[in-house]
């Protein structure tokens, strides 16, 4: 945890630099996650939660933009509708994004993941159980998408993230000591720059 207020204080203060720079834009989103966990045990249902959080883009060509965020995303998975896995982070995507006309753009990039709150909430039993003893603390992955972007400043984005990290790293099921899920995320986002 302590790594991880490290690298959120680093980019706060790093943010007023940036934002001194000419072309550099920052702006917040909000939207829709569909999120499940994929691996081992294959019946997990989409579990529909949020995201929000800021975001910049700093120009390195004419189409070519850096795009790094910082969000807090709600993930997790649905179990038979009995249990949810209810799984939040803190993501720092760092996107690369090309912008095929002037605002239809395609961006692809890496991320890190802090998990920040794990639970399982179970209906037949009526009470919550905490994780974090049993889960990775780091999450990483690889994100794919689409984005419309508009003058005045608001844009839409739909994005993809494959999870490549075990989620459960300490995790061992009966005589299984390789139990492996990752997570998969849809988000549909709107947004504005500032």
């Amino acid at each position: 945890m302590r790594k991880f207020g490290l690298i959120l204080l680093g980019i706060l203060l790093g943010l007023p630099t940036l934002q001194a720079q000419e072309n550099f834009k920052m702006g917040a989103k909000v939207g829709v996650n569909f999120a499940n966990l994929v691996g081992d045990d294959p019946d997990g249902d989409l579990r529909t939660s949020f995201h929000l959080g800021l975001v910049g883009e700093i120009p390195l060509s004419e189409r070519l933009y850096f795009g790094p965020e910082i969000l807090y995303s709600s993930q997790g998975s649905k179990e038979g509708g009995v249990e949810s896995f209810k799984l939040d982070y803190i993501q720092i995507p760092m996107m690369a994004r090309y912008y095929l006309t002037e605002g239809f753009n395609i961006e692809v990039g890496p991320q890190i993941g802090f998990l920040i709150n794990s639970e399982v909430e179970s209906n037949v039993v009526g009470m919550n159980v905490d994780l974090k003893d049993y889960l990775s603390n780091i999450d990483y992955g690889v994100n794919f998408g689409l984005g419309l972007k508009w003058k005045n400043g608001l844009f839409l984005q739909g994005r993809y993230n494959l999870g490549l990290a075990n989620i459960f790293d300490d995790l061992k099921i009966g005589s299984n000591d390789d139990f492996k899920m990752t997570n998969r995320v849809i988000q549909f986002s709107l947004g504005y720059m500032f």
